[in-house]
């Protein structure tokens, strides 16, 4: 545990060298209790970062292991809980290296400047808020319009071998650096800010193995793709996908990270790439000379062992071979990110599912794809354009990662070739990619199908209309796609009309630099350090906010099974957590958990009536709106059960989705299957997260029923728990739970939350 004293935010290169010294001490006792075989990389870092001085060997995929991160990433949004959790711990300072990055509140409207300063304006209290603590407790500051979070991390912070967390499931971006980086939820967090370990449960392996080259219109966008098409939104949970052999030291360091930023749409705890050439690339082009120079000094545990990749499948759990030379440009949706097809099949699949061929909006940029490479691969298409005299007869958007690749493709001349044929520069932060996007020329209910290069696309997801379409791929096929106009087009067969009549075909872009040959940019006054006198900042909370609201602990267990609970929702098909908890303008409401309440459920699918976010009130009768439904029987003292179908909580980090039924008096969540971050997520909050043992029984649970679940004061770790369907005509059944607690989570639940228990030790 560090001490008091200020922690500087900075990965310097003492911090890195602590971390190699323990890796090196761990791998050699994990080397010895393990017959010295061979290690993957992911093992090498997880061991290197076990909590304490013992080493041992867990059960993948049953054992939960504490571990000690090296670093912290908050965003604006979820950090806001996040630090109202960390101050009911009542430390000075934060334990670890910390940062905040102000990047979801800024909504796309009109352009950079101009959505900018309203954004300020709009959540000055919130920024305010996020800044005064930021400098109080030792956190680090970005501000709004300096970039996206895991472009800045990956531009500032993250570095080969080493562990760091995140509140956003994309956290595994830095991934392409070489680094650990998982998605979580606040209190996890908001626990390691205050020096506890970090527990996790020990994830299987997934190996991914590389050989050829991208050629043509292929792009790293494309093997993650087709990696989702293989695994689905589900094949990655519990699991570390590490990619390795020929191919990924192929890969630059930004396109690594598009890779592994993605993971999280397969349900991946994290991905990984072992270190090379590519990232020594970038580390010093990002002026971290010192971290590649330790970096190469200890690259054997920074890599896997060579055997691991002569026999993969030996050492991981299932295997997934790649040949990149003959790897189509991919297209995946609409509505999942697993629903892929190489671009070739896409104009067959237009006809096929009677999707809108016409496009109304083509976007590039976000997270994922926002790199130097990215956006020169993109401008080298909008330049063929340009040279026929064409201009996208859509609107295209671009959203530069962060403020350091703005100002670099601006002095580099990306930026204005894609002006040139109609592009639009939005601000520096998520935007459209998380749903803060506003089309008022959209009619409500209005069909509409756009193309992104971003990760996520849920119903809903990008602008709030369930009507919108979207399908993902690389930045350069989409801007192929916006030249078209069409959905159907593809690039490599088919031809593009000039305004003067005559008809050309694209060529697939050149090569692009990974990094820019005149350096990155500088950028400034984006950045602000934590006070040197912290005692005289004052954190003020508004007690009449709207924004922001002081948190009051849950309720303790009362030692009392829960006895004929009612059903607020039964949800159907995917229940992501943009469906549990929508985004949008919602994200106003992020720091105030009375206000946010206000949208559980909202999008979800009632399995009974096929309505979204409506359900049968049991005490009235009535078909009402789920957060009413569940605010009356707050009111009434009832707590409540959801029941929920496959995967359920899929999607963000948001712990907001675990906190609103929490906060209602949701008692249980029971479903099919989780997403690995909801179900921690709902342990941490005191929700009892439980599956079917058949999931068939699923179809048992009728609308008017009322559930019993007993025997909760011999809960224990494996031990399944007992449902009583009690059905309104009389009739009762039994069925079994299982659970995924371990007796430290056990202590959670009956806390009240983990929170709880952290404030009493």
């Amino acid at each position: 545990m560090l001490s008091e004293e200020a922690v500087k935010i900075e990965t310097t290169p003492e911090l890195v060298s602590r971390v190699y010294d323990k890796l090196e001490a761990n791998v050699a006792k994990f080397r010895k209790i393990t017959n010295n075989r061979p290690l993957t990389l992911a093992e090498k870092i997880l061991v290197g970062h076990l909590d304490g001085s013992d080493v041992y060997e867990p059960e993948r995929g049953k054992s939960y292991v504490f571990l000690n991160p090296d670093r912290v990433a908050l965003q604006d949004v979820t950090g806001q809980m996040t630090i109202l959790q960390f101050a009911q711990a009542g430390l000075k300072r934060v334990k670890l290296p910390t940062t905040v990055h102000c990047d979801h509140l800024i909504q796309a409207k009109v352009d950079s400047a101009t959505d900018t300063r309203f954004a300020i304006i709009q959540n000055n209290e919130v920024f305010q808020f996020l800044e005064s603590a930021c400098r109080k407790y030792g956190i680090g500051f970005w501000k709004p319009g300096a970039g996206i979070i895991h472009q800045v991390v990956l531009e500032n912070y993250a570095f080969p071998g080493g562990l760091m967390i995140g509140t956003d499931s994309h956290t595994p971006n830095a991934g392409g650096l070489g680094m650990v980086a998982i998605g979580v939820g606040g209190l996890d967090a908001a626990e390691v800010m205050a020096g506890m370990p970090w527990e996790l449960l020990y994830p299987k392996r997934i190996g991914v193995y590389l050989k050829g080259e991208l050629n043509g219109w292929a792009a790293p966008k494309d093997i993650i793709l087709y990696v989702a098409s293989k695994l689905t939104v589900s094949g990655g949970t519990n699991a570390i996908i590490e990619y390795f052999g020929p191919g990924a030291r192929s890969i630059s360091c930004t396109g690594k990270a598009t890779i592994t930023n993605m993971g999280a749409e397969i349900g991946a705890t994290c991905s990984v790439f072992a270190y090379d050439e590519r990232m020594e690339t970038y580390l010093r082009a990002t002026n971290r000379g010192a971290l590649a120079d330790l970096a190469n000094k200890h690259r054997a545990l920074l890599t896997e062992d060579p055997e691991v990749e002569r026999d993969p499948a030996k050492y991981f759990d299932q295997v997934i071979e790649i040949d990149l030379s003959k790897l189509e440009p991919h297209i995946v949706g609409p509505h999942t990110p697993d629903l892929a097809r190489p671009i070739s099949q896409m104009a067959q699949d237009v006809k096929k599912n009677n999707y809108l061929d016409s496009i109304s909006v083509a976007l590039i940029g976000s997270c994922t794809n926002s790199s130097y490479e990215d956006m020169s691969r993109a401008a080298d298409i909008a330049k063929q354009a340009k040279e026929h005299g064409m201009k996208t007869p859509v609107s295209l958007q671009v959203t530069p990662g962060s403020e350091m690749i703005r100002a670099t493709i601006e002095r580099d001349g990306q930026m204005k070739v894609l002006q040139d044929i109609g592009a639009n520069v939005l601000a520096n932060a998520c935007g459209p990619c998380i749903g803060q996007w506003s089309r008022p020329e959209l009619k409500k209910g209005e069909p509409n199908t756009i193309v992104t290069s971003y990760n996520r696309n849920f119903p809903g997801r990008n602008d709030g209309r369930r009507e919108t379409m979207n399908f993902i791929g690389s930045p350069e096929l989409v801007i192929a796609l916006a030249l078209a106009g069409r959905l159907s087009f593809n690039p490599i067969t088919d031809e593009l009309t000039a305004p003067d009549g005559t008809k050309f075909k694209l060529h697939p872009p050149g090569q692009a630099p990974e990094v820019p040959e005149n350096g990155f940019q500088n950028s400034r006054d984006v950045y602000v350090a934590p006070a040197a006198d912290p005692d005289s900042v004052q954190v003020v909370i508004d007690p009449k906010s709207d924004r922001l609201q002081q948190l009051a602990p849950f309720a303790p267990w009362d030692g009392r099974d829960f006895e004929k609970l009612p059903v607020l929702a039964k949800t159907k098909g995917k229940t992501t957590t943009d469906h549990i908890s929508p985004a949008g303008a919602w994200l106003t409401y992020r720091g105030h958990l009375d206000r946010i309440s206000d949208n559980l459920l909202l999008g979800a699918v009632n399995a009974y009536n096929g309505q979204v976010g409506n359900g049968k009130n049991q005490l009235s009768g009535q078909v009402e709106p789920f957060p009413h439904v569940a605010r009356e029987y707050k009111a009434k003292g009832i707590k409540w059960i959801i029941v929920g179908d496959s995967n359920y909580g899929e999607g963000s980090s948001r712990e907001h989705a675990a906190m609103t039924p929490r906060y209602l008096n949701c008692a249980a969540v029971i479903v099919r299957s989780f997403a690995r971050i909801h179900e921690t997520n709902l342990k941490k909050q005191g929700v009892l997260a439980l599956t079917f043992a058949n999931p068939v029984d699923y179809d048992k649970i009728l609308e008017d029923d009322r559930l019993s679940i007993v025997g909760l004061n011999d809960m224990q770790a494996g031990k399944p728990v007992k449902c009583i369907i009690c059905h309104a005509d009389g009739r009762t059944e039994e069925i079994e739970l299982k659970h995924s607690y371990n007796s430290a989570q056990i202590e959670w639940f009956k806390a009240g939350s983990a929170l709880n228990l952290m404030q009493s030790k």
